[in-house]
């Protein structure tokens, strides 16, 4: 199983990006999808999470700004990033939580991250 990520790149401020991660690879159902973000010398955070209900949850400083949906069609998630500003630079990580079939063998998985730059 793998997380492949897309959309990332440079936008100026106010912008937006909309990223996606797509799970592939193997048969397996998929819990809790996310997005995490590390910028240059910080240490990973979490930026926002869709169970497979579509319960989501952000971090406080994207509220507003920023959307996750997911396609479970697809093993699609995706993050409207709207409104940028500098300080969400960095490199964003799709995270999944997948129950692997037949033997619903829970892991948790990373995509190779994709840099987000929010500069003028």
């Amino acid at each position: 199983v793998q997380l492949v990520e897309s959309g990332g790149g440079l936008v100026q401020p106010g912008g937006s990006l909309r990223l996606s991660c797509a799970a592939s690879g193997g048969r397996f159902l998929i819990d809790v999808m996310g997005w995490y973000r590390q910028a240059p010398g910080k240490e990973r955070t979490l930026v926002a999470t869709i169970s497979s209900g579509g319960s989501t949850n952000y971090l406080d400083s994207v509220k507003g700004r920023f959307t996750i949906s997911r396609d479970n069609v697809k093993n699609t998630v995706y993050l409207q990033m709207n409104s940028l500003k500098p300080e969400d630079t960095g490199v964003y990580y799709c995270n999944a939580d997948l129950w692997l079939l037949p033997h619903y063998d829970n892991f948790e998985y990373w995509g190779q991250g994709t840099q987000v730059t929010v500069s003028s």
